[in-house]
C-alpha cells in the first residue's frame, strides 16, 4: 500500500525481547523477526542502544586538539603508541578506531554530526527520493559514482553490486563508476591523477553523453580531491540534468582551501556552493563525522568503511522501498545501518586469529617477502583494494602486498582491455596468479585465501594445493552462515582459518545483499588491519604516522610537510625547502625550482623511495641528503633510523613530543 512508512525488515540477527527500563522501542512491522533498537527517551544519554560498544568520545573532539589540522588529518589519540604495539595490541587499536564509526555526536564537545545524527539521516532519506526518481524511469537516467584511489575503487566495487543487484531483477543497469586514471588505478596506485581537475570533467562528460537525468556522488573523504570538485562544479552549472552529492567527513569548514593548479576554484568554495543549495534540495553533502584515521590520514581505512556503509544502505534502502513502493524512514535507515555495525561485532570476535595472520604478513615483509590475497569473486575486489592502497600510504613496492581476484569478471570494468596483458603491474587475475606469481613464490611469503562456502571449494581447494608446493605460510579467511562447514579435505591444507560465521537470514531478493556487504565490510577491516600491522611490524609508522609515505600528489605533499613540521619543530617553509632538497638532490636547489608548481615537485617525487624520512633526518640531524640515506640504509628500520635521530643529544623537540595539539608547551 502506499504511503506505508515502514521498511521490510532486512535481517534478523540480534536478539531482541530484553527488557530496558527508560526506553521506547522503535516498532517495524510485524511479523518478521529482528532486532528491537531501542530509543533513549532519557536527556543527556545515547539515543540509540548500540550493538558494539562505542569508544568514549575522544580528545580529537576538544576544540584545540591539532586545530589547524581538518579531523580526517588528525591523529587519533586511541593510536598514538601504535608503533609500540604487538599483534594482539594491534588489532585492539584497530578495532577501537573503527568502532569510533558508530559513535553518536556529543552535546558536549564539538558536536560534530555523526552517522546516527538526525540531520545526516534526514540527508540521506533526501537523496533516496532523487535516487528512486532515476530507479523509476531508467531510460536516458544514470548514476554515477566518481573519486580517486580508495574512493574511486569503492565507487567500482558499489556499481558492480548494485548493477549485479539491477541484473537480477531483470533489468538494465544504471549505476557507473570513474576513477581517476581509469581502470588502471584499480589495480595500481596513481594518485597524482587526483590532481587533475579538468580531466575529471572530461570524464563525466564522457560518460554522462546523452543522457537527460543523472545522480553524481562524488566520494572525497578529506573533500580535497580536485577531481572530483571540479566535477561537482560541472554538475553544479548544469544543474538540468544533474544533482550532485557530496561524500565525505570532515565539515565544509574544513574542506581543504588551497588553489587547484589549472582550475578556478577551490574544493572548499565548490563545497560552500553545494551548502547553499542543499535546502532547496539541488545538491547535497553528506558527511558525518567518523574520527582521525587509525593511521593519521590514511581515509583507505575508516574513510572507506565508512564510504561503504553510507553509500551501501542509502541506495539499498532506495531499491527497496521502490520494489515494494513503500516511503523511506528513518528507522528503515538505522535498522540497515544497525546490520553493518553488528559486522564489526562479528568480524572482531576473531580477533585473536587475526592478530596471529597480522603477526605472520609482518615476518613476511619484514624477511622482504611478500604478502599475496587471493579472493573469490568481490572479495578479490577487496584484497586488490588493500594492496594497492600500502604503495602511496607505507612506501611500499607493488609487489608487497598484492591482492588477486578469483572467478569471473567480465562486465566490472568500463576498459578491461586497459588491464589485460599490461605486465606484472597490471597483475590482478587468477590467470595473473597462476602464470605470474605462482612459479615465483618462496617458503617465505605469505598467501591469504579469501572466500566464501557458498562459492566454488574445489576451485580454492586446487589453488591451495598449488601454493603449498611452494610455502606453507598460507591462511584463510571463510565466511559462512549457520549450518554450513568446511570441508574436511580444504580445512586440513589451512594451519589457521579466520572463519567468520553469519546467521541464516530470511530475506526477500534486495535484502539479500546485506549479508554481501556485510561479508566485504568484514574482508576489509580484516585486510585494512593486517596491511596496517605487518607495516607497523616493519617499522614504516612512528606514533601513528605514515612516515614513508610516497609523495605522488598534491594532498600527499602537504601531509609530507605536517609530518615534518610534527616531528622537527621546524616551520613550514623550512620544511617545505627541506623536501625539496631531497626530492631534487643531488640539483642545488634554485629560485626557478622553488617557484616551479607544485605538479613539477610530485612527478619527481612520485618516483623516488623514502622522501619523508630521508628529510626528516636530514632536519633532524642537520646533515646531507647522502648521510641521512647511509643512516636509513645501516639501520634496522626506518621508524628505528627517526627514533635514533629524535634522541640524539642536543636536538630540541618536535610539536609531537610535546603536546598532541602541535603547539610548543
Amino acid at each position: 500500500m502506499r504511503g506505508r512508512s515502514e521498511c521490510p525488515v532486512f535481517v534478523s540477527q540480534l536478539t531482541a525481547g530484553t527488557e530496558v527500563t527508560g526506553l521506547q522501542p522503535i516498532r517495524f512491522v510485524p511479523g518478521h523477526r529482528h532486532h528491537q533498537l531501542w530509543a533513549w527517551t532519557m536527556r543527556g544519554m545515547k539515543k540509540y542502544r548500540h550493538v558494539i560498544e562505542t569508544p568514549n568520545p575522544g580528545k580529537w573532539e576538544l576544540a584545540g586538539y591539532e586545530a589547524n589540522l581538518p579531523i580526517s588529518e588528525k591523529s587519533n589519540p586511541i593510536t598514538r603508541e601504535l608503533d609500540k604495539a604487538d599483534p594482539v595490541q594491534i588489532v585492539q587499536l584497530l578495532k577501537e578506531c573503527d568502532a569510533e564509526i558508530f559513535q553518536e555526536e556529543d552535546e558536549a564537545l564539538l558536536n560534530y554530526k555523526r552517522l546516527y545524527s538526525e540531520s545526516v539521516l534526514k540527508t540521506m532519506i533526501d537523496i533516496i527520493s532523487k535516487v528512486q526518481e532515476v530507479l523509476k524511469d531508467p531510460d536516458n537516467t544514470l548514476i554515477v559514482l566518481s573519486g580517486g584511489g580508495t574512493s574511486g575503487r569503492l565507487a567500482f566495487l558499489i556499481t558492480v553490486s548494485f548493477n549485479k543487484l539491477l541484473k537480477g531483477l531483470g533489468q538494465l543497469p544504471c549505476y557507473t563508476y570513474i576513477i581517476a586514471g581509469g581502470d588502471r588505478s584499480l589495480v595500481v596506485s596513481q594518485e597524482g591523477l587526483e590532481d587533475c581537475a579538468l580531466l575529471g570533467i572530461e570524464e563525466l562528460r564522457k560518460v554522462c553523453e546523452g543522457k537527460k537525468k543523472v545522480v553524481f556522488i562524488g566520494i572525497s573523504c578529506g573533500l580535497s580531491a580536485p577531481f572530483v570538485a571540479a566535477q561537482l562544479d560541472f554538475c553544479l552549472n548544469n544543474l538540468d540534468i544533474f544533482l550532485p552529492v557530496l561524500v565525505g567527513f570532515n565539515p565544509v569548514s574544513m574542506a581543504r582551501n588551497d588553489r587547484i593548479e589549472g582550475w578556478h576554484s577551490t574544493f572548499r568554495q565548490v563545497a560552500e556552493r553545494m551548502q547553499k543549495l542543499q535546502e532547496s534540495h539541488k545538491a547535497f553533502i553528506l558527511n558525518p563525522a567518523v574520527g582521525p584515521e587509525g593511521i593519521s590520514g590514511s581515509s583507505r581505512m575508516k574513510g572507506g568503511s565508512a564510504t561503504k556503509i553510507l553509500l551501501e544502505t542509502l541506495l539499498l534502502a532506495a531499491h527497496k522501498t521502490v520494489s515494494k513502493e513503500t516511503d523511506i524512514s528513518e528507522k528503515c535507515l538505522l535498522e540497515i545501518l544497525r546490520t553493518y555495525e553488528r559486522a564489526h561485532k562479528v568480524t572482531y570476535t576473531q580477533s585473536k586469529k587475526i592478530a596471529a595472520l597480522v603477526k605472520q604478513a609482518g615476518t613476511s615483509l619484514q624477511k622482504k617477502a611478500c604478502v599475496y590475497m587471493v579472493g573469490w569473486h568481490t572479495l578479490g575486489i577487496i584484497a586488490i583494494m588493500d594492496g594497492a592502497e600500502c604503495i602511496p600510504t607505507f612506501g611500499a613496492d607493488y609487489h608487497d602486498v598484492r591482492g588477486f581476484l578469483i572467478g569471473d569478471h567480465s562486465e566490472m570494468f568500463n576498459k578491461e582491455a586497459d588491464l589485460i596483458a599490461q605486465g606484472s603491474q597490471f597483475a590482478f587475475s587468477q590467470e595473473d596468479f597462476v602464470k605470474m606469481v605462482l612459479p615465483s613464490l618462496t617458503a617465505l611469503d605469505t598467501v591469504l585465501f579469501l572466500f566464501t562456502l557458498d562459492g566454488e571449494l574445489t576451485e580454492v581447494e586446487k589453488l591451495v594445493v598449488q601454493v603449498k608446493e611452494k610455502t606453507s605460510n598460507v591462511q584463510a579467511l571463510s565466511h559462512a552462515t549457520v549450518g554450513q562447514y568446511l570441508p574436511a579435505t580444504l580445512k586440513k591444507l589451512f594451519p589457521s582459518i579466520i572463519s567468520i560465521m553469519w546467521p541464516i537470514l530470511f530475506l526477500e531478493y534486495e535484502g539479500n545483499f546485506i549479508q554481501k556487504f556485510q561479508r566485504e565490510l568484514s574482508t576489509k577491516w580484516i585486510l585494512n588491519t593486517v596491511s596496517t600491522g605487518a607495516h607497523v611490524l616493519k617499522g614504516k609508522i612512528l606514533h601513528n604516522h605514515m612516515v614513508d609515505l610516497r609523495v605522488s600528489n598534491s594532498k600527499l605533499f602537504w601531509r609530507a610537510v605536517s609530518i615534518l613540521q610534527r616531528f622537527t619543530g621546524h616551520s613550514q617553509a623550512r620544511c617545505q625547502e627541506g623536501l625539496l632538497k631531497t626530492i631534487y638532490d643531488p640539483e642545488v636547489l634554485s629560485d626557478e625550482i622553488r617557484s616551479a608548481e607544485l605538479s613539477k615537485h610530485i612527478a619527481i617525487a612520485a618516483e623516488k623511495n623514502q622522501v619523508v624520512p630521508t628529510t626528516l633526518l636530514c632536519l633532524l640531524r642537520n646533515c646531507s641528503v647522502q648521510e641521512a640515506q647511509v643512516r636509513l640504509d645501516t639501520s634496522p628500520s626506518i621508524r628505528a633510523a627517526i627514533e635514533a635521530s629524535l634522541n640524539a643529544p642536543g636536538r630540541k623537540r618536535g610539536a609531537d613530543e610535546s603536546d598532541p595539539t602541535g603547539r610548543n608547551m
